[in-house]
């Protein structure tokens, strides 16, 4: 035992690592079929097990256990996994499922929810589970698939280590044998990891290096909308969002992103704004809602759901300084309306608008919009992308724009939009308010 680097002088940052001098023999894969369960497809997948619903006889709790009781140790599962496999198994590719959460027959019982079990889909996915990394490997590189989804990483353990599934050590010495597997063999490889308390991808940083994409499903779990995003992408862009809402057969595009995430209001309301934002190369339209509220209180809140809370402290010192709007003794609680976290700057102008909205009780004028960057000396700047977020706003049926005044900008804008140019933050109060 060491507890001390003898590199960068550190404590317990030691993580046990398997050296290999040479290259590993493959066992023969009869050898390996042999030493536990073969991979089955979908449609027989936990037939004549113990999958079926066992009702405990308490009404209530039967209903929100969905019918009763269910064997094996299943924690839930992404649904998103399931219909890729199906998307891959209808384009005429076969797909192995190695489930080290949950049971064959458990994801047979989701699978069937879905729908996804009958015809040539249910026999496209074989669904083996095992915790192995090594047989995980060795019943890839046997069946050759179009696809191998591991579930999930924290799960899988190499026995060449000592430590747990989900240690540093495994996490990391499994990720890489995966790797392997997809470089040397060409088996594009899915695997499905946990995140932190605070989101980020749980396990060694190395995790992140390794593989070529990460991406992550956001959205609140009272909410049916889900936002797929990319944290990392060596094939392409990490700007672009996708849209999904959950349903009861499964996550489902959204037709118009661009007006998910607008509140159903019958009259414009204080403290609401919509603002044009882009995400990746698509326009959607946001709605900002802010509420101001005086307080005797010593200490002040100022809580943001979905925006950057620095940035609202921010805005908030601007407005009383520079647009005489002083919020110093006031809470102040800002959200976006969705589930939805945007973190450019031109949702700037549309928080302050919802701020003053809120603290006057006034709301906007009909049908306005909102975009820019504010400054600390409470002046406002363009932002890009100016003419497709005003143009998807003017599809939406907004007939007005706040926006900031740029020198040697073209004054042509899309149809059917009145187009306010601002040029400090003051000046878009008195604007925009109604």
């Amino acid at each position: 035992w060491e507890g001390q680097c003898r590199t960068c002088g550190d404590w317990n940052t030691l993580v046990e690592t398997v050296v290999r001098d040479e290259p590993r023999a493959r066992p023969a894969p009869a050898a390996v079929l042999a030493s536990g369960t073969a991979p089955v497809p979908l449609s027989h997948a936990g037939e004549g097990d113990a999958a079926v619903r066992r009702p405990v006889g308490i009404g209530e709790l039967d209903r929100v256990l969905g019918g009763g009781l269910v064997a094996g140790p299943g924690i839930g599962k992404s649904t998103l996994l399931l219909q890729v496999a199906a998307g891959v198994a209808v384009s005429g590719g076969t797909v192995l499922y190695a489930t080290g959460e949950e049971s064959a027959s458990q994801v047979r019982l989701r699978a069937s929810r879905l729908g996804l079990t009958g015809g040539a889909v249910g026999d496209a996915i074989h669904v083996v589970a095992e915790t192995g990394v090594g047989r995980i490997t060795e019943l890839a590189r046997e069946a050759r698939p179009g696809l191998l989804v591991v579930d999930s990483v924290q799960t899988v353990a190499s026995e060449e280590l000592d430590g747990p599934p989900g240690s540093v050590g495994q996490v990391r010495e499994s990720t890489l044998r995966l790797m392997e597997l997809a470089k040397t063999d060409g088996i594009p490889v899915v695997l499905v990891g946990h995140v932190t308390k605070d989101g980020t991808l749980a396990g060694p940083k190395t995790l992140e290096h390794l593989v070529d994409v990460v991406l992550a499903i956001e959205g609140d779990r009272t909410g049916g909308l889900r936002l797929l995003r990319a944290a990392k992408n060596r094939y392409g862009s990490t700007e672009e969002v996708g849209v999904f809402e959950m349903r009861d057969r499964g996550l489902a595009e959204v037709a118009d992103p661009a007006r998910a995430f607008l509140a159903e209001h019958d009259a414009p309301a204080p403290g609401s704004v919509v603002a044009p934002v882009l995400e990746g190369s698509r326009p959607l339209l946001v709605e900002v809602q802010a509420l101001v509220a005086p307080t005797g209180a010593p200490s002040l809140r100022r809580t943001a759901s979905g925006i950057d809370p620095n940035r609202l402290a921010l805005l908030v010192a601007v407005l009383g300084r520079r647009a005489g709007l002083g919020l110093g003794s006031h809470d102040v609680y800002a959200n976006l309306a969705g589930g939805l976290s945007v973190t450019e700057p031109g949702l700037d102008l549309p928080l302050a608008l919802a701020l003053a909205s809120s603290l006057r009780d006034r709301p906007l004028i009909s049908g306005t919009v909102a975009v820019g960057e504010v400054g600390l000396l409470g002046e406002l700047r363009g932002v890009g992308g100016l003419d497709r977020r005003l143009r998807e706003a003017a599809r939406l049926g907004f007939t007005r724009a706040v926006v900031p005044r740029v020198r040697g900008r073209d004054g042509a804008r899309p149809p059917g939009i009145e187009v306010v140019e601002v040029g400090s933050l003051a000046d878009a109060v008195r604007s925009a308010l109604a």
